[in-house]
This record gives C-alpha cells, structure tokens and sequence, in this order.
C-alpha cells in the first residue's frame, strides 16, 4: 500500500522536525505544505526530506487540496498538523482499516483517546462534539470528533470532487462521503499540546473562525448541496 502524508503548516520551525522524524517508515512521501512560514519552517522540512509546496493562499482546506493535488499516485493519503500535537508514529492505527479494505475514509478521534492537559481547550472540545454530533444524526455517520489526523483511499478522496478551502474541509469530505456510500470509520488516537502558539483554538478570533468554518460547511454541504442534487436530478 503506498502512502503519501500531506502536512499544512504555518510557522512551525518549533515542531515540524520532530513531526518529520516520527513519520513511519512505510510512508513513501512527505509533502508539507507551506503558507509562506517567516520562520524557517520550509527550509528544515526541506532538509529533512520532506517536498515542500508553497501555498501563499490561507486557508486549511486550501492547503490540504494543494497537497492532494500534488502527490505520486498513492493508494492512501494520510492528513495531520505540523504542530506535534498529532503523533506520526499512530499512524498504522489509522491504516490498519484501510488495508483491511473495511474503510474508505478513516477518522482519528482526540475526544475518544488520551489527551495531555490543556492541549485541546473547552471550547475546541464543545465545538468538535457539536459537529461530530450533527454529523452523526444527519449523516449517520457515527463520530465522536473531526481531528485532524486522517487517512483515507486516494481514489475515493478524488471522486468526492472535493473544494473548500477554509477549516470546513472535513466536514465536506465526510459528508459528501457518506452520501456516497464510502464506509467512514473512527479510530481513538492521543493527542498532545502543540509545540509553539495556536494560530486557531488558543485565540479566540481563530476559535470563532474555525467554528464558523466548521458550521457553515455542515449547512452548505449536508442540506444546500443535497438539495441541489435533488432538484438536478428532477
């Protein structure tokens, strides 16, 4: 199975070292995708063997696409943050589904597992549980979070015709997944205080943005685009 690991970051020369260096050795590339980082975060992951992409355009969901978009025809494509707060070294957690071919789509839960104190504020809590819960009742796609740290079949990732480019990117992955037919399943992972300042859930304007992003991406994609289809298909 090949693997390619897609990495967004912004600024992250204090942990992208220790991210790279924990990358299984069944990965078969790395690509970090870099918004145009002021503090040397491209040049170390360079030189640690990672192919770093510039993405001068913000945005998560921006920089996840620009990653899909470039990587070398694998079968699965792993997502997770830069900050160190995912651990690389779960990552079989995540692939065992898949390469027992009982998923399509593999979600790694923080709210299921371990998680050190203070790395995921109470509000990051309550907003992650609000959407993995109306996911779960509209979708019927059972999530306890929308982490981060993912993996799912390349070609399945491509047929979802996936676009948004804000912190909605994964609610429109699953939801446009499920209405599809793609087996979504949780997996419980760690997770661990980033290394370095929280650009989103340690401020509050950056907390507001990724809820507003989250939930808007749920209306747009569960209810407006399903709406769509149906009248399309009168």
């Amino acid at each position: 199975m090949r693997v390619s690991v897609v990495i967004p970051t912004y600024n992250e020369a204090q942990s992208i070292g220790r991210v790279l260096a924990d990358i299984p050795g069944m990965v078969e590339e790395v690509l970090v995708v870099d918004s145009d980082s002021s503090d040397g975060t491209a040049a170390i992951a360079q030189k640690m063997g990672a192919r770093v992409l510039r993405e001068p355009r913000r945005g998560y969901g921006r920089a996840c696409l620009t990653g899909l978009a470039a990587v070398t025809a694998p079968d699965v494509v792993v997502f997770l943050d830069g900050d160190y707060s995912d651990r690389p070294a779960e990552m079989p957690i995540l692939l065992d589904p898949l390469r027992a071919a009982s998923a399509d789509i593999v979600i790694g839960s923080r709210l299921a597992g371990a998680r050190t104190p203070g790395a995921l504020p109470w509000h990051a809590v309550f907003g992650n549980r609000l959407a993995a819960g109306l996911i779960t009742f509209f979708s019927g796609v059972h999530l306890t979070d929308l982490g981060p740290f993912r993996a799912a079949r390349y070609d399945a990732l491509i047929g979802l015709g996936l676009q948004e480019s804000t912190y909605g990117w994964p609610v429109e992955m699953i939801v446009k997944g499920a209405r599809r037919g793609l087996r979504i399943v949780e997996v419980t992972v760690s997770y661990h205080a980033r290394l370095g300042s929280s650009k989103i859930s340690g401020t509050f304007r950056g907390s507001v943005g990724a809820a507003w992003g989250i939930l808007s991406a749920f209306v747009k994609y569960q209810f407006l685009d399903a709406a769509s289809a149906r009248d399309g298909a009168v």
